[in-house]
């Protein structure tokens, strides 16, 4: 957890979406193939799902730079939609495994990425048309690495929820399970169910 202290603005920015990356991988914890495809909500969404386009997200930030060096295209044609809205759901050959694997790589060169940019940066927002924004928009690095937190603050807050819907786990259990922590008076680590 991102813990107060004197830091400076990087440090703040890569500290909470530091905390979110872990929160979307914890909710992932303990479960099979078949769980993280479930969608026990009234929306689609699944924990593997939101791991896919977490995944998604943060290797956004290195299509951007792409975008930048001219060596990508910034227009949203129709393959950018499909691997947009096919980000949200594992397929039948992903598995949550592999999945988890290519979103810590993503993170990390995420993370990474952002701890070298000037947040007064200069940088091109790619268009968002679920937003009514069609063109690329100029912005500073700031606005993208803030819409970057609240982006993974809104999937690991989905995927808490669909993980206490799967098996009641909640988010502190599952930490301290994935952290080795033992029970004190706040918290139990989760454990699978007989």
């Amino acid at each position: 957890m991102h813990q107060p202290a004197k830091h400076s603005e990087i440090e703040n920015i890569i500290g909470y979406l530091q905390q979110q990356i872990d929160a979307l991988r914890t909710a992932a914890h303990g479960l099979t193939d078949e769980e993280a495809r479930l969608s026990p909500c009234a929306s689609t969404l699944s924990i593997g799902g939101l791991v896919k386009h977490a995944t998604y997200v943060c290797n956004g930030w290195e299509h951007r730079e792409a975008v930048a060096r001219g060596e990508a295209s910034g227009e949203l044609d129709e393959a950018a939609f499909a691997e947009f809205f096919g980000s949200f759901a594992l397929t039948a050959e992903e598995t949550l495994a592999g999945a988890l694997r290519a979103f810590d790589s993503a993170a990390w060169s995420y993370l990474a990425a952002i701890a070298k940019v000037d947040p007064d940066a200069v940088i091109m927002e790619p268009p968002a048309p679920w937003a009514g924004r069609f063109e690329p928009t100029e912005t500073t690095a700031r606005f993208a690495m803030l819409h970057g937190v609240e982006e993974l603050a809104r999937h690991a807050g989905h995927a808490d929820i669909i993980r206490e819907q799967i098996d009641g786990a909640k988010a502190g259990s599952l930490l301290a399970a994935v952290e080795g922590r033992p029970a004190n008076d706040f918290v139990t680590p989760w454990q699978r169910s007989a």
